[in-house]
């Protein structure tokens, strides 16, 4: 195959001779899962380009409302389609079961806009083959080889590699990325709810909490024109939501109960302080002042019990689950 440009959704993906060294040496079967909803651009490139280096390429037609179904399944991916538009956890979930009914001993997640690079395949399943690894996260920043990277996502990079350290102990430098591996083994450990916090850190969640062990390896990316000129703020404020979500749904001890302890420790102190400079008779009461330490102590002691209850409710979730 030559080195022949094929395009789609404002990507050029240039083509890879089939590893056949790689397909040689390895005897478990690959599958892929590509999660796609309203695709048609760039889902039959990727398919072509993604069975090079896999054994089964599965596309989840999450409701797509144009031809994704029908140009994945005229490349040559295995279709599994639902009805309506059900969210990219419900995607997994179906593109898990349906790797596990084809035999899966490796499952790949991918996005199907086309900014992963199929040709990084090899490279993610390496660990899982090599035994060293059951889950293998694809990374963009994990040393930042490209030093045009906008500080703004640097920043955001850090603050949610920090959060997955605090919540889930893992050092992960792509909290988001889609592009990762599986051991067939590890596919009963995820809930795929993606209910409180977006799946891929739910996923983390899932695989630290049952002791799987996760590296990562550096991956490439296709710079894509509509998340290239993404602005620095809504970036920001989205990397913050993310954090803030991860740290309520994980550790809401941290999340809700520090802040609230020292709203409170706030309102009580100055509550014994106004209580003492009335009986001293140096001051009078005054309304706002009042206000101010009614309202912090009542939000406090509230936010302080939140966190406890919420704790306590995930820790019984969690002991259900595992049951």
């Amino acid at each position: 195959m030559s080195n022949e440009l094929l395009m789609g959704n404002s990507t050029q993906y240039l083509t890879h001779k089939e590893n056949q060294r790689f397909r040689g040496i390895s005897s478990q079967n690959i599958t892929a899962i590509l999660p796609a909803y309203n695709e048609e651009v760039s889902i039959g490139s990727l398919v072509l380009l993604t069975k090079l280096y896999v054994d089964n390429v599965i596309v989840v037609d999450d409701g797509s409302t144009d031809r994704t179904a029908e140009v994945a399944r005229k490349a040559g991916a295995e279709v599994v389609a639902h009805q309506t538009n059900k969210g990219k956890a419900e995607a997994l979930k179906t593109g898990f079961k349906t790797a596990a009914d084809l035999g899966a001993d490796i499952i790949v997640t991918m996005d199907a806009n086309g900014q992963h690079n199929p040709a990084d395949i090899p490279k993610l399943v390496a660990p899982i083959i090599k035994g060293n690894a059951e889950m293998v996260n694809g990374s963009r920043y994990l040393s930042y080889p490209d030093k045009n990277v906008p500080i703004y996502r640097r920043v955001g990079q850090t603050m949610q590699g920090t959060a997955v350290k605090m919540n889930f102990d893992l050092k992960i430098t792509d909290s988001q990325s889609g592009f990762r591996a599986f051991a067939a083994s590890t596919k009963n450990i995820f809930r795929f709810s993606g209910k409180k916090i977006a799946i891929e850190n739910e996923m983390l969640a899932d695989a630290g909490r049952s002791g799987v062990r996760i590296t990562e390896v550096e991956i490439g990316a296709f710079k894509l024109s509509e998340t290239s000129t993404r602005n620095p703020v809504k970036y920001l404020r989205g990397a913050l939501k993310a954090v803030g979500e991860d740290m309520e749904a994980n550790r809401p001890l941290y999340f809700y109960s520090v802040p609230g302890f020292a709203l409170a420790t706030c309102g009580f102190y100055m509550g014994f302080k106004l209580l003492e400079t009335v009986f001293l008779g140096s001051a009078s009461l005054n309304f706002g002042h009042t206000f101010l330490m009614v309202f912090l102590s009542l939000a406090g002691a509230y936010m302080t019990l939140r966190g406890i209850v919420a704790h306590s409710m995930a820790g019984a979730t969690r002991q259900t689950e595992s049951v």
